[in-house]
C-alpha cells in the first residue's frame, strides 16, 4: 500500500502533469500578439484533456464515496469481502478528492482574454495614414530585404513590386547621422532628387516571432536645403571676418610704420630752430598724424569687437588722474576754437578703483573730443560722482544738440553728424565703439539733448569700492574762503565745484566792481577771503579794481592768475603770488591754495600727457651713458629714427635688419653681448616671437645671463603682447613710438637687469 505522498506525486505524473501546469495564454501586445485561429487551436487541443480530467476526479470522488458506502451496507450483511472491497474503494475516494483539491488550489486563475484584431488590418490602416501624410513605411527582414511598403513608397522609388530587394539595390543612399537608427536618405523620386528623414524601429513579427525592420520615413528636403543655405552663409561670414580681421591688422601695420617715421621725424624737427610759422606747420602735421593713428586704433578696435575677442583688463587706477589727463589732452583743441573745458570729481568717489584705465580713457576720449568737436561756443563740462553703486560720468556742452532721430542712431557705426568738414575729420566709430565698450564694462553710454541747446551724454557702469577707505578730500581745503573772477562757463564751473568738493568756500564773481564789494563784505563777516582766483580774461578788471586798492592789500589775499597754457608767457606775474593753468589739475589747486607752491608748472597744451610724442629728450629724460643697444629693425625710416633718439640720450647703437644678424650679435663673448637689444616684431628671417624663444633657449643652454629685450611692434591686440611677453620680452612698445617714453623704459630696463646681476 502507498503512503499519501507516493500516490499523490503518481498521481500528478499521471493525470496533473499537464494539469498543473498553468493554460499558457499569450497577453495583447505588439511583439508576440496570436491571431484568432492559432487560438481556436489551443482551446480545441486543450479541451479533451481538460474534460477526461474532471470526469476522473468526479468519478473518484463522488461515484467512489457512492461505492463505497453501497458495499459497506452490503458487507453489514456478514461478507468479509464486501468489507474489505469497501474500505479499499473508500481510501482511494478519499484520496482522490483530497488531490483534486490540491490542484485546484495550485491552478491560478487565467485572465479573461479580448478578442484581439486583425494584424493585417492594423498594418494596412498603418500604410494608409502615412500614405495620406506623404510619408514612406517599409518592412524589410533583418538582412535588409524588403517584404511590405506602402505606395507612397512604390510611386516614390518607381518600383511597384519592390518586394526582395534592398532599398541599396533599389538605388536609395542613405547617410548616417548622429542619432542611432536615423538617417537622410536620398531618393531619386519623379519630382527630383528628395531628402527624406529615415528612422527604422526593431519589431517582432506576430505570425511567426521573427524580428523585422520597420522604417518610416518623411520628406525634409525644404528643411534640409534652408539649414544647408543657413550653414553656408555662417561660414562666409566667419571667412569674410577672418579676412576683415587680416586685412585691418595687415593694414595696421602698414600704416604705422611709416606713421611711426613721420610722427618720429616731426620730432626731431621740433628740436631744431624753427621760424614761427614753421612750428605752425609742424604742429599741423603732428595733429594730423595723431589724427591718422587714431583712425586706426579705431579701425582695430571695431574689428576687435565685430569678432568677440574683446576683453577687459581691470586693475586699480585712479580716475581722478585718468580725466584730468584726457581733459588735458582735448584742451588745446577746444581753447583754439575759443570754448572752455573743465572737469571735477565729488569727494564721495576714492581715489582709487578697479576698471579697466586704457578702455575707460578711449571711451572718455571719444566722448569728450566729440562734445568739442561739435561745439562751438560755450564749453564742455565734465562731472563725476557716485549713484547707488555705480559711477557716473555727465559730459554736457552747449553744442548745437540733437533730433530725436539723431540721438536714435548717434550710436550706430559709421554716423556722423555736423557740417561737411565735421564729417571728414572722423570715422562715426567713436561713439558706437564707447557704446560697446561700456556694455562691456556692464554699463552703459546714454545721451540726452534738445536741438539748439546741446547735448548730454551720460557715462555710467558699477563699481566696487567696499575695500576702499574714505580719502577724506572734503577736508583738504577746509581753511580756505576763496573769491573766483571769472567769465561764466565750464572753466569757473568746474573750479567752484571743485574747491567746493574739497571742503572750502568759493564765491564767483564776473566783474572787478563785483569782487571788490564781496571782499570787503567777507571780511567784515564772521569768515574772512584767504585767497582770489583770477581768469586772465579778467586781468584788466582786476587791475582797475583791486591791484592798487589799499583796503584790498590789507586783507592779505593769496593772488593767484589762471591762464591757458599757451598764453602763459603773455601775462607778467608781478600783481600774483602764483599762477594755474587750465584744465585745472585737483591737486595742483590744493598745493597752490595751501601754499606749497607757487603753480609754476611747466605743461605743453599740446602733447602734455599725449600717448604720442611729448617734451625734447633733454628736458625729460637724463640718460646714462655707455649702455650699448642692438636695435633690430627693417624699416630704414624708422631704424634712422630710433638711432637718433637713442645715440641723443648718449647710448650707443649697433644697427641690424634681419633676426638671424640680431641673434649672431645677441649671443657674442660675455664682453661684446649689448646691454639692451630693442627690436621690431617683423623682420627678415622669421618672426620675433620663434626669435625670443630662440634667443632664451641658447642663453640658457650657454648659461649666458638674459639680456634685456624691448619689443617694437604695430600689432597692439592684447593677445600679441601677451605672447611676446610670454617668449622672454621685458617690456613692448606699440607704434608709433613716444621718443621720451623709449628713453625711459630704455633706463628702467637697465636699472632693471643691473640690480638682478647684482643679486645674482
Amino acid at each position: 500500500m502507498h503512503n499519501l505522498g507516493q500516490l499523490q506525486e503518481r498521481l500528478s505524473a499521471a493525470f496533473g502533469g499537464a494539469a498543473a501546469k498553468p493554460h499558457e495564454t499569450r497577453l495583447e501586445g505588439s511583439a508576440s500578439r496570436p491571431d484568432a485561429s492559432a487560438s481556436q487551436q489551443a482551446d480545441d487541443a486543450q479541451k479533451g484533456p481538460a474534460a477526461a480530467r474532471v470526469l476522473l476526479f468526479y468519478w473518484l470522488g463522488g461515484a467512489g464515496l457512492l461505492t463505497a458506502t453501497i458495499l459497506l451496507l452490503l458487507a453489514h450483511a456478514g461478507d468479509p469481502l464486501l468489507l474489505s472491497g469497501g474500505l479499499v474503494v473508500l481510501g482511494l475516494a478519499v484520496i482522490a478528492s483530497y488531490a483534486f483539491l490540491m490542484v485546484r488550489r495550485r491552478r491560478p486563475r487565467q485572465p479573461k482574454m479580448e478578442p484581439l484584431p486583425d494584424w493585417n488590418d492594423g498594418a494596412k490602416l498603418f500604410a494608409d495614414v502615412h500614405d495620406v501624410l506623404g510619408d514612406i513605411t517599409v518592412s524589410r527582414t533583418m538582412d535588409r530585404r524588403i517584404i511590405g511598403a506602402n505606395d507612397t513608397f512604390r510611386r516614390l522609388t518607381g518600383r511597384p513590386r519592390p518586394e526582395g530587394r534592398t532599398c541599396e539595390e533599389i538605388g536609395i543612399a542613405f547617410r548616417p547621422g548622429p542619432v542611432p537608427h536615423c538617417y537622410d536618405v536620398e531618393i531619386s523620386t519623379p519630382e527630383g532628387q528628395r531628402i527624406f528623414l529615415w528612422r527604422d524601429v526593431v519589431t517582432r513579427d506576430p505570425a511567426n516571432g521573427r524580428l523585422l525592420l520597420q522604417s518610416v520615413a518623411r520628406d525634409v528636403t525644404e528643411e534640409r536645403l534652408v539649414a544647408q543655405a543657413r550653414e553656408d552663409a555662417r561660414q562666409k561670414a566667419e571667412y569674410n571676418s577672418a579676412a576683415k580681421s587680416r586685412l585691418l591688422a595687415t593694414v595696421s601695420h602698414e600704416v604705422r610704420t611709416p606713421l611711426s617715421g613721420i610722427l618720429g621725424m616731426t620730432h626731431l624737427i621740433a628740436e631744431t630752430r624753427l621760424t614761427q610759422e614753421q612750428q605752425n606747420y609742424l604742429a599741423n602735421i603732428r595733429q594730423s598724424g595723431h589724427a591718422l593713428a587714431q583712425l586706426v586704433d579705431d579701425l582695430l578696435d571695431f574689428s576687435t569687437i565685430e569678432v568677440g575677442r574683446f576683453e577687459l583688463h581691470p586693475r586699480s587706477e585712479s580716475l581722478r588722474k585718468l580725466l584730468e589727463s584726457v581733459v588735458e589732452m582735448l584742451a588745446h583743441r577746444a581753447h583754439e576754437k575759443g570754448i572752455e573745458i573743465g572737469a571735477t570729481v565729488s569727494s564721495d568717489v576714492p581715489e582709487n578703483m578697479s576698471f579697466d584705465p586704457a578702455r575707460l580713457r578711449q571711451v572718455l576720449f571719444n566722448v569728450i573730443g566729440n562734445a568739442v568737436k561739435f561745439t562751438q561756443a560755450g564749453g564742455v563740462f565734465i562731472r563725476v560722482w557716485l549713484d547707488a553703486g555705480n559711477l557716473l560720468i555727465t559730459v554736457a556742452d552747449t553744442g548745437p544738440g540733437m533730433t530725436a532721430e539723431e540721438q536714435a542712431r548717434v550710436f550706430g557705426e559709421f554716423e556722423q553728424g555736423g557740417t561737411v568738414a565735421q564729417k571728414s575729420s572722423g570715422t562715426g566709430l567713436g561713439l558706437a565703439i564707447s557704446a560697446r565698450i561700456m556694455r562691456e564694462f556692464g554699463g552703459a553710454l546714454t545721451v540726452a539733448s534738445e536741438k539748439g541747446r546741446g547735448s548730454e551724454f551720460t557715462i555710467r557702469f558699477p563699481v566696487d569700492i567696499g575695500s576702499e577707505r574714505p580719502d577724506r578730500r572734503n577736508t583738504l581745503l577746509a581753511g580756505n574762503s576763496v573769491v573766483l573772477l571769472a567769465p561764466a562757463g565750464a572753466a569757473r564751473a568746474a573750479i567752484a565745484e571743485t574747491i567746493t568738493a574739497l571742503g572750502g568756500l568759493c564765491h564767483l564773481v564776473s566783474d572787478g566792481e563785483t569782487a571788490r564789494a564781496t571782499l570787503l563784505g567777507m571780511a567784515n563777516g564772521s569768515r574772512r577771503p584767504t585767497d582770489i582766483i583770477v581768469d586772465h580774461r579778467m586781468s584788466a578788471e582786476f587791475s582797475a579794481h583791486l591791484a592798487d586798492r589799499a583796503e584790498i592789500a590789507a586783507l592779505g589775499l593769496r593772488k593767484v592768475l589762471l591762464v591757458n597754457p599757451e598764453e602763459r608767457s603773455a601775462h607778467p606775474l608781478d600783481l600774483f603770488d602764483a599762477w594755474l593753468i587750465r584744465p585745472l589739475r585737483e591737486q595742483s589747486l590744493i598745493d597752490v591754495l595751501r601754499g606749497r607752491m607757487r603753480g609754476m608748472e611747466k605743461r605743453d597744451a599740446l602733447n602734455d600727457n599725449q600717448p604720442g610724442f611729448g617734451l625734447s629728450v633733454a628736458e625729460t629724460v637724463v640718460a646714462a651713458s655707455g649702455l650699448s643697444i642692438l636695435l633690430g629693425e627693417d624699416d630704414p625710416i624708422n631704424a634712422m629714427l630710433v638711432r637718433v633718439m637713442l645715440e641723443k640720450g648718449g647710448h650707443k647703437v649697433r644697427h641690424v635688419e634681419d633676426f638671424e644678424t640680431l641673434l649672431d650679435c645677441a649671443l657674442y663673448e660675455a664682453s661684446a653681448r649689448p646691454d639692451i637689444i630693442i627690436s621690431d616684431l617683423s623682420m627678415p628671417g622669421g618672426n620675433g616671437i620663434d626669435m625670443l624663444g630662440r634667443l632664451r633657449g641658447h642663453e640658457r643652454r650657454l648659461d649666458l645671463a638674459p639680456v634685456p629685450v624691448i619689443v617694437l611692434t604695430a600689432d597692439k591686440s592684447d593677445e600679441s603682447r601677451r605672447q611676446v611677453l610670454l617668449n622672454g620680452a621685458n617690456r613692448v612698445m606699440v607704434k608709433p613710438v613716444d621718443p621720451v617714453r623709449l628713453l625711459t623704459e630704455v633706463q628702467a630696463v637697465a636699472a632693471l637687469s643691473a640690480r638682478r646681476a647684482e643679486a645674482r
